[in-house]
């Protein structure tokens, strides 16, 4: 029965998923016509909304990049090709394989979203290799719903911020320790239910029926290394000198170590980036071998570079017309004491459709939700895990999020949202639970 809804999931995304570029564009008039419906905009308004918003989100674009080349390129070091291979094969099974890369991905996201997004994605094609009969992309999708936890661990950006000194929403709510939303005795909840649940959910959506057959191709992650030749010019020697990766790499190790020194385990995206690159510099050995793996992995990035632009211009869109607020508003008005933070959840995960990003959204529905929560007297620190939880939760069917772990693994966003889908079910009933139960 499981396995009948799973199938009928797939066939009904690929038939009728687009392409994330094709989906983008229809979101874009997704967006378009409510606005000029419902918050009474004039097409020129929406318009210049759309266009002032189209290049808010560069800096963020290219930390996306980065986050895939720089994580694709650590994954084909040597050295991690070992690791990587060696946790691999304690999967003996297709089953095996599948609950140890959504736990895998779990972990990792909970530590760091971009850690996360990249590891899982480059395990489950290393289990591919060694585990025989596994289905490809139910190992990507289940790699891909380890995301789901990201927004309650470590680099979660809504808990993050209003725990820091200076926060936009400083003056109503004050400072919100961890101890109150990551470290709360419902966020915990949730996410050790996750941690259970969905593996196994994951390993019912295997079919008895032959795997997905998989172009080995894709599976090829193998980068020609450079090597030094005899009677190499100057500059080949340069190119191909490990003392020139030991030295830029150091100094970046070096600048790590004082960073946590100085601002503790704050694992942002820009210091994952620094990460993936100093270490990938010194486990590639010679820059000539670094820049051969480069050259590889930036061939999945385009989908990013294009795309991420259109959804800047939707939350432009979103923001400038008020149809943020007026969602947020709508559910607001329907909820009580008891079923603020679901309904906040619930408004969260449709707007995050529309404005995939943690750290924006929050700033435009902080102001209702916490007015509401102020009124009706429920916790600040749970309505704004309850937006935070919203953002994270809807992202298993939104192809933004995905589109680093589909470029690594080679499969297009119809491949995996079919198995998506289930996931978004399952890990919505376990959410819900956690915000009525606690």
């Amino acid at each position: 029965m499981f396995q009948a809804l799973t199938r009928a999931s797939n066939k009904l995304m690929q038939r009728y998923l687009p392409d994330p570029f094709i989906f983008v564009i229809l979101l874009t008039g997704v967006v378009f016509l409510p606005g000029l419906a419902i918050t009474g905009q004039s097409p020129v308004k929406m318009v210049s909304f759309w266009g002032d918003g189209f290049w808010k989100l560069l800096e963020f674009s290219m930390q996306m990049v980065l986050i895939l080349v720089t994580g694709y390129v650590l994954a084909s070091s040597p050295f991690f090709k070992r690791v990587l291979r060696k946790l691999a094969s304690f999967a003996r099974t297709p089953g095996q394989a599948i609950i140890s890369v959504t736990l895998v991905a779990l972990l990792a996201s909970w530590i760091n979203w971009g850690f996360g997004l990249v590891i899982g994605a480059i395990f489950s094609k290393e289990l591919a290799r060694q585990v025989k009969n596994t289905d490809y992309r139910l190992l990507i999708a289940s790699a891909y719903s380890g995301f789901v936890v990201w927004h309650a661990g470590l680099s979660g950006s809504i808990p993050l911020t209003i725990a820091t000194p200076g926060h936009f929403m400083e003056e109503s709510m004050g400072i919100i320790s961890t101890s109150e939303t990551l470290f709360a005795p419902f966020n915990l909840f949730i996410v050790a239910a996750l941690f259970i649940i969905l593996p196994i959910t994951n390993r019912l959506m295997m079919s008895k029926e032959s795997a997905y057959q998989i172009d080995p191709s894709l599976l090829d992650d193998s980068v020609e290394a450079a090597t030094l030749a005899e009677a190499g010019t100057p500059a080949e020697k340069l190119e191909n000198s490990m003392w020139l990766s030991m030295i830029i790499g150091i100094l970046g190790i070096a600048y790590m170590v004082y960073f946590f020194a100085t601002s503790g385990f704050n694992l942002n995206i820009n210091f994952v980036n620094f990460l993936f690159l100093f270490i990938g510099i010194l486990l590639h050995k010679t820059p000539r071998n670094y820049i051969n793996s480069v050259a590889e992995a930036v061939k999945g990035a385009s989908g990013i570079i294009i795309q991420f632009p259109f959804y800047a211009g939707i939350m432009g869109m979103m923001v400038g017309s008020g149809l943020v607020t007026e969602m947020s508003e709508w559910f607001v008005a329907i909820s009580n004491e008891y079923t603020l933070p679901l309904f906040t959840f619930l408004s969260a995960g449709i707007v995050n459709i529309f404005v995939p990003s943690g750290g924006g959204q929050w700033a435009v529905q902080a102001h209702v939700v916490l007015d509401a929560a102020n009124a009706l007297g429920v916790s600040q620190a749970k309505t704004a895990m309850a937006v935070a939880w919203g953002d994270a939760w809807t992202n298993l069917i939104q192809p933004f999020w995905a589109l680093p772990a589909l470029a690594i693994a080679g499969l297009k966003a119809k491949d995996i949202m079919g198995f998506c889908l289930i996931a978004l079910i399952v890990s919505g009933i376990i959410i819900c639970a956690g915000f009525l139960i606690f």
